[in-house]
């Protein structure tokens, strides 16, 4: 599990030197609502864009695939049903919690776990796809219609072409499936904006950390352990039940679907959350907690599952 503890390791001191520059005031009051915008406008939609351009689109159709549908729309659900009936909240909180249980951190602790542990980079092509394609979309939506005070079918199909993500990653999957490969002195440049997405989420969200307690009480503390409990416990399982019993995957094929329902929570539902201004607490202590506890979760699933 060197790989497990490499990819935790690189994530843990790039949130740390965030945490720092937000102690030290290095970048001013504004530095977190800026490195955001920067974020959602610029750095992240050039990843999306090479990083669909460049997959391996058939994967889609992998046997991973509804393994991936499964786990990610049962634990989203389970999040509505109890947080709505229990404690319910506005539409965009929901929106985030949801998110929260069920989106993945497929990309920046998925590819180097896919890599060190599962022996291929592209494992995580199915599940980043999903969420790029699907969950993405359809969270976004909810929370542009929900924080902008007007619901109307207009906005609603309009969505996809104002939103710089969407764009980003539709363009990419569109010239990916057409076979156009852009030249190099064209796409190295939006590689090289993108390769900052990554760093700046991360100093951001350890930026978001100075001056806050994680899980201190209040109104977000019940869907934050909610949505955690559902990501670590109730994905895997699920992950399980389908691949081994329902598909009757086995040795390395069920290992990797488990190990990557295990996956903590994505960076992403942070910059979200701040970008929409709801339920920012909630995704913040909701990644790191699924972040910590993840480690021992994967031990686990490695110790169950891993070939021998």
């Amino acid at each position: 599990m060197a790989g497990v503890v490499i990819g935790f390791a690189i994530i843990a001191v790039v949130i740390g030197t965030g945490y720092l520059v937000g102690r030290s005031g290095l970048l001013g009051e504004h530095a977190e609502f800026v490195l955001n915008r920067l974020a959602f406008f610029v750095l992240t939609p050039a990843l999306l864009f090479t990083v669909l351009l460049e997959a391996d689109v058939h994967a889609l159709f992998s046997t991973q695939l509804p393994v991936a549908v499964a786990a990610a729309f049962t634990t989203i659900a389970l999040f509505v049903a109890v947080s709505r009936a229990a404690w319910p909240r506005g539409v965009a909180e929901t929106t985030v919690g949801a998110l929260a249980a069920g989106y993945q951190n497929a990309g920046y602790l998925g590819i180097p776990l896919s890599a060190y542990v599962l022996g291929s980079a592209a494992a995580t092509t199915p599940i980043i796809l999903l969420q790029l394609i699907v969950l993405a979309p359809i969270g976004l939506t909810l929370l542009d219609l929900s924080t902008s005070g007007r619901l109307s079918w207009r906005r609603v199909l309009l969505q996809p072409v104002r939103n710089p993500l969407i764009i980003a990653a539709a363009l990419g999957l569109v010239l990916n499936l057409g076979g156009v490969r852009l030249p190099g002195p064209v796409l190295q440049p939006v590689e090289l904006v993108g390769a900052a997405a990554v760093p700046v989420i991360l100093i951001n969200f350890g930026l978001s950390l100075h001056g806050t307690r994680i899980l201190q009480a209040g109104p977000d503390r019940r869907g934050v352990v909610l949505a955690a409990v559902l990501k670590l416990v109730a994905m895997p399982v699920v992950a399980w039940l389908v691949a081994g019993p329902l598909l009757g995957l086995s040795g390395h094929d069920l290992f990797a679907a488990v190990a990557l329902a295990a996956l903590p929570t994505a960076q992403n539902v942070f910059a979200y959350a701040q970008r929409y201004g709801r339920g920012v607490v909630l995704a913040r202590d909701v990644v790191l907690v699924t972040t910590l506890g993840s480690i021992p979760v994967l031990l686990v699933v490695a110790a169950l599952f891993a070939p021998r």
